[in-house]
């Protein structure tokens, strides 16, 4: 009986944390970082730059928008969408692997 309400309490407390990650993404660690690349990926896409188009992140997987509302990265002219505020500083670390895994996502979603 102590294990059935002690699971129950876990599933509660998951669904929980959930639905707030999902309400209030600052309250997230990783997405309440401010990033320069998301103001500068905004400039730089109302000036005409490509956006990619990825639906998952290159450097987690994860689908854009699950961790918050995502951010938008700039590297060599294009823009890539990433899950959250410490993935560009991982992207950064190899912009190239991560652009043609953003830039296979956004070929296989088409």
């Amino acid at each position: 009986m102590n294990n059935i309400v002690i699971v129950m309490i876990g599933i509660a407390s998951v669904g929980l944390g959930m639905v707030l990650a999902q309400k209030f993404p600052s309250l997230h660690s990783c997405c309440a970082l401010p990033t320069v690349q998301n103001a500068a990926a905004q400039t730089e896409l109302q000036a005409g730059t490509v956006e990619v188009g990825n639906k998952h992140c290159p450097v987690t997987g994860n689908p854009i928008g699950v961790m918050g509302p995502g951010v938008k990265h700039l590297y060599n002219g294009k823009i890539y969408n990433l899950c959250c505020g410490m993935c560009p500083r991982t992207f950064d670390s190899d912009p190239e692997r991560y652009a043609k895994i953003a830039e296979a996502d956004a070929k296989a979603a088409q």
